[in-house]
């Protein structure tokens, strides 16, 4: 028997889906979602759902009361931002935006809970208040922080909250979460060295090579994962971009040289040690030689930590979708990022992945890819689960 919230948005996926391509082909970086907050509006309030626009500059949030009573209320959370990337799928909603692209699924996350908003305007059999949250800037821009900041629990105060984002690594059909630490930290830390520079071939011993400075600090990274890290414990250090001196002046030595990398870790005292540490080394290295380093370590989203009865409840609102089998309660832990981790410091709740690969489809087009396209046949699957999850928060909603 086909589940009763999937049968009945069947009606609505050409809908859903044109809304969805339609985000996609307009993409907005974060803190520039203007177009999208004003379509998620209008959207909302086409459906008689109190609506309030603006919430940490660019978030919307959406208000369903159910029609019985209760005091109990709950906040569901979706993101609406782009990335900066060229999109190449050649599709024919693809970004009218020059190198920018809906490469990680926001679009369909968007799209999943305007048509849970449906689903609920259309149903309030349920007890107490849901809030619909779509927050802007999820990429790294401090989307999740500026709704808080703006007073989101306050204003919309909830007793719990809950996210859901795709993942192509799991086909559709199927979910996966874990209790407890499931994304990582995500920090920036940005390096210069500075010495004299001078003339590489003529009189090397004079200057101050800073690429040799650099060069054993990456290699000194990861002595920091594997001596200072315990075992126990995972942490990650990359470098992605290494600037310095001219292509044009191969025989110049630089007198400047900068490089930024990412650091990732689950455990605060870990996260800590990282920044310390890459601090140490740099300025370590740079004594050395006979230059100096100037070091920033920049917080972004904290680990994203599951509480424990949310969790389960999570679950059972994605058992009740797809079925046991199709639902993996304790995934392992990524070491990608969310700063819905923030919504979680302030309030309980759990974060949900819902696979979206096409079985027997061949190996998808990765997160934060040029290649990738939310699967538009996944956003049934993610209304029932937010209905679910309202079902399982506020009791029966009846078909």
């Amino acid at each position: 028997m086909a589940h009763p919230v999937i049968e009945g948005v069947a009606a609505w996926q050409a809908e859903l889906t044109a809304i969805r391509r339609d985000i996609h082909a307009h993409p907005e970086m974060g803190m520039e979602e203007h177009r999208t907050a004003a379509l998620v509006a209008a959207e909302l309030r086409r459906l008689g759902i109190a609506v309030t626009e603006g919430v940490g500059r660019l978030g919307v949030v959406g208000t369903v009361q159910g029609s019985r009573p209760g005091q109990r209320v709950i906040g569901l959370r979706a993101d609406m931002d782009a990335l900066r990337i060229e999109e190449a799928t050649g599709l024919p909603h693809a970004s009218t935006n020059p190198g920018v692209m809906h490469a990680c699924g926001h679009d369909g996350h968007t799209a999943m809970l305007l048509g849970a908003a449906r689903w609920l305007a259309a149903h309030r059999d349920f007890a107490g208040t849901v809030h619909l949250i779509f927050q802007p800037a999820e990429e790294g821009r401090g989307g999740a922080r500026a709704m808080i900041e703006d007073g989101l629990f306050d204003r919309f105060p909830c007793d719990a909250v809950y996210g859901l984002h795709n993942t192509p690594d799991l086909p559709a059909g199927q979910f996966c979460i874990r209790p407890g630490a499931a994304l990582a930290a995500a920090d920036r830390f940005e390096v210069t060295f500075r010495g004299t520079g001078g003339h590489g071939g003529a009189a090397p011993h004079l200057s101050t090579d800073l690429t040799v400075v650099q060069a054993h600090f990456v290699l000194g990274l990861q002595t920091i994962i594997g001596r200072n890290v315990p075992a126990k414990d995972a942490a990650v250090l990359s470098v992605g971009s290494i600037q310095g001196g001219s292509p044009g002046s191969a025989n110049v030595m630089p007198a400047a040289l900068t490089l930024t990398g990412t650091a990732r870790s689950y455990d605060p005292d870990v996260r800590d040690l990282l920044e310390r540490r890459i601090a140490e080394l740099a300025q370590g290295l740079a004594a050395l030689h006979g230059a100096t380093a100037e070091v920033a370590y920049r917080r972004g989203a904290p680990a994203l930590v599951n509480h424990a009865a949310q969790t389960d409840l999570a679950i059972a609102a994605a058992v009740g979708v797809v079925g046991q089998g199709a639902v993996d309660p304790s995934h392992p832990p990524v070491m990608g990022a969310e700063d819905f981790a923030l919504m979680l410091q302030a309030r309980p709740g759990a974060f949900m992945f819902i696979g979206g690969a096409t079985p027997g489809g061949g190996v998808a087009a990765g997160l934060h890819t040029p290649h990738f396209d939310f699967n538009d046949a996944i956003i049934p699957l993610g209304i029932a689960y937010w209905a679910g999850v309202v079902d399982q928060e506020l009791g029966m909603i009846r078909d």
